[in-house]
């Protein structure tokens, strides 16, 4: 039992380390997974919704941003996806810049938390 206690420890330690977090804006964890994969995408989270942002790079510039749902989860509210949306769209160079940080050169990326609207 002890072993398997210590698993589960691990395990939900691991869980918590996978989900780095890069944004917390107005309420919203704006994160990636550790497991991910291309295209550069985010995903936004707020009271048990889910919802992600495609960011399509051409020529090394974000030239558009697709939400997309997450399987298994209800998508954000209306207004909130607004919200996230809007903010992807205003950080999505930073967003790149911290998915090459964390996924190319294997750096910690620091969570950022933002508490006034930036538009």
């Amino acid at each position: 039992m002890a072993g398997r206690l210590a698993q589960n420890v691990m395990a939900t330690k691991k869980k918590d380390v996978d989900m780095p977090k890069i944004y917390v804006y107005l309420g919203i964890v704006i994160l990636f997974y550790s497991n991910e994969h291309e295209p550069v995408h985010v995903h936004g989270k707020h009271q048990g919704r889910e919802s992600k942002a495609e960011l399509i790079i051409e020529n090394g510039k974000v030239v558009d941003i697709l939400i997309k749902p997450v399987r298994g989860r209800k998508p954000l509210s209306a207004n909130i996806l607004k919200t996230f949306k809007d903010f992807v769209n205003i950080y999505s160079e930073k967003i790149v810049q911290k998915w090459i940080d964390y996924f190319v050169l294997h750096k910690e990326v620091i969570c950022e938390n933002i508490e006034r609207s930036i538009k």
